[in-house]
């Protein structure tokens, strides 16, 4: 059994994969555009260059996404896309990257009881995240 994240953009899926991958690595597999449908009546509504569906490889997680049409697009709720960097510099690095011009930002970066560092916001693409470091509060 295959697991993968799935994500929908309002529009801005190849503007915020690529923004993933350069800040958590990893490459895209595979790519198809609205224009790539064989038939137009098999396209989404909207624009040739809107992404129908990508697949990628990110910071060692399957991520598949797509654009949604316009009148489709609804904002994610209920979850957040969960990240244990493996050290503070690396939750600084991230955080930074990441909630640079965030739409929200839930919990700015602070200690907890159970890590060193955990932070929660949702990016400007709408994509929400929750970052938790351990550090020596690991219960592991």
């Amino acid at each position: 059994m295959n697991h993968a994240l799935y994500l929908f953009f309002d529009g801005d899926c190849e503007a915020a994969i690529p923004h993933y991958i350069e800040t958590l690595g990893g490459e895209i597999a595979f790519t198809m555009r609205n224009s790539d449908a064989p038939d137009p009546s098999q396209r989404m509504p909207g624009g040739d260059d809107l992404i129908m569906h990508l697949t990628a490889q990110v910071g060692g997680m399957t991520i598949m996404a797509s654009d949604s049409p316009p009148d489709m697009y609804s904002k994610p709720q209920g979850f957040r896309v969960q990240i244990e960097p493996r050290s503070l510099e690396d939750f600084d690095r991230i955080f930074a990257t990441l909630s640079k011009d965030a739409l929200e930002i839930q919990m700015p970066p602070e200690e907890s009881f159970w890590a060193e560092r955990f932070a929660m916001f949702t990016d400007r693409f709408g994509t929400p995240w929750m970052l938790n470091y351990e550090g020596n509060k690991s219960q592991r």
